[in-house]
């Protein structure tokens, strides 16, 4: 991978991205098949129910499936079977939000660091990174990676260790409360692009409709207008 031009010092050191409804919508996938899971044990799924599942940690979702209908299994089960439908959907159709392609390859041309920074376990995750040319992320960090998923900070802090970097000097993409959460609770600058639920202002957030149209400075200054004294890498 390229190093940051010197002439850049408005880039952050990385960009940590969350991935179901900000890369890509696949957060109607999710509902779908809970939805189908629910209904195959004979229970009904309201799509308020569904809301409240959007940005989980996969297991936390799960267990309130297993606590409102007549699913049965371990919540690792009930994960498992979510994951299987959606890796099919994503195999045959994987839905680009606006813009996000673009940021990815526009960043990866500048020499700046992607992460990826899911809820979703490695086998989806996966799914994803083999669409995109090698070496777009840097490091790819998971739900099935860390002892507590968002919106704990503990999966966008283990990007930063992993990459070296402060997470102050990071910037975050995501589109949930409990992505925005985590990402600030970790001390990481944070855009957010609601989508599926609205999400509530919170301190070291901006949030702007969409990514479209904007290019890796707009994006870093954006975050660096909710960081406040994020610092920026030369």
């Amino acid at each position: 991978m390229p190093s940051q031009p010197a002439d850049r010092p408005s880039l952050p050191a990385a960009v940590l991205w969350d991935m179901d409804g900000t890369i890509v919508d696949s957060e109607p996938y999710w509902m779908a098949e809970e939805e189908a899971l629910v209904a195959a044990a004979g229970g009904v799924w309201r799509h308020e129910d569904a809301l409240e599942l959007v940005g989980n940690d996969l297991l936390v979702s799960a267990r309130i499936i297993l606590e409102r209908t007549p699913v049965t299994g371990t919540p690792e089960e009930v994960v498992q079977q979510l994951l299987d439908g959606v890796i099919r959907r994503m195999r045959d159709a994987l839905p680009w939000r606006p813009g996000a392609a673009e940021l990815l390859t526009a960043f990866e041309r500048l020499g700046v660091p992607s992460a990826l920074v899911t809820m979703s376990w490695t086998d989806l995750a996966q799914v994803l990174v083999d669409r995109l040319p090698a070496g777009t992320f840097t490091t790819v960090v998971t739900g099935d990676q860390v002892g507590r998923g968002k919106p704990h900070p503990d999966p966008y802090l283990e990007a930063a260790r992993r990459l070296g970097v402060d997470p102050a000097d990071c910037l975050a993409v995501e589109d949930s409360p409990t992505g925005a959460a985590s990402a600030t609770a970790a001390g990481v600058p944070t855009v957010v692009v609601p989508h599926i639920v609205p999400v509530p202002e919170m301190d070291l957030a901006v949030q702007v409709p969409t990514l479209q149209g904007l290019d890796p400075e707009q994006l870093t200054a954006l975050a660096r207008s909710a960081g406040g004294s994020a610092s920026a890498t030369a």
